[in-house]
């Protein structure tokens, strides 16, 4: 299946130079290109893509106000890819709040960008060890425990434990070598844990963890 997106940036030589990168790459699309937030959404609206590639900074409506409007309309099925040259920790967080999928900087390689478009159209999360540092950090300064949900009891002990791995930022991969799994029964376990728990993505379930008290910092 064919993968498209949306390139939303103020810049339309940044734009022009990510549909080059992701046009030479079968199975990538880009079906609409935006200025501003409002453009973003409208797109959106119209194309329903697989994945918005979003600029924070942008005039008017900024990248984290669309992202929210976007990610909070009904049966939305877009996920949002963080694309920015700041790498500040109030944007990474507030960004994977709202239900981005991923934060990804302009300076990345190109062949960085195809993955991550790739891996987020998947239904899984770019959470690079970096990002899952900062989100720990800010969710251990900022926010208090929540009150143990009783969501919890719906798991099973091997699915806490692979919720315990996938919170300290280990990869599917990972995560079966430290069980002793197969990858393929990881990812079953991953998925029935993020639907028991109604998360969207691997960063929520990050998010969750620590906020749960599952893990510590």
């Amino acid at each position: 299946m064919t993968i498209t997106v949306v390139l939303a940036d103020d810049q339309a030589l940044v734009r022009r130079g990510f549909r080059l990168i992701l046009e030479t790459e079968p199975g990538i699309e880009v079906v609409a290109e935006a200025e501003d937030g409002q453009q973003a959404i409208d797109a959106v609206g119209r194309h329903r893509p697989a994945v918005v590639l979003m600029d924070v900074q942008m005039p008017g409506l900024d990248g984290l106000e669309a992202t929210r409007r976007i990610l909070g309309r009904a049966g939305n099925q877009t996920r949002v890819l963080i694309l920015t040259t700041f790498e500040r920790d109030d944007y990474v967080f507030e960004a994977l709040q709202l239900g981005a999928s991923g934060f990804l900087l302009k300076t990345a390689p190109p062949e960085d960008l195809l993955t991550a478009v790739r891996v987020v159209a998947g239904g899984e999360a770019l959470l690079s060890p970096s990002v899952t540092r900062r989100v720990i950090q800010e969710v251990t300064r900022h926010q208090r425990r929540a009150p143990r949900s009783p969501d919890l009891d719906r798991l099973t002990p091997r699915e806490l434990e692979v919720l315990r791995l996938v919170a300290g930022g280990l990869s599917n991969a990972e995560i079966a070598a430290e069980l002793y799994l197969a990858e393929a029964t990881v990812k079953t376990h991953t998925s029935s844990v993020l639907a028991k728990l109604g998360l969207r993505d691997r960063v929520q379930a990050v998010i969750y963890a620590y906020r749960q008290g599952i893990v510590e910092p």
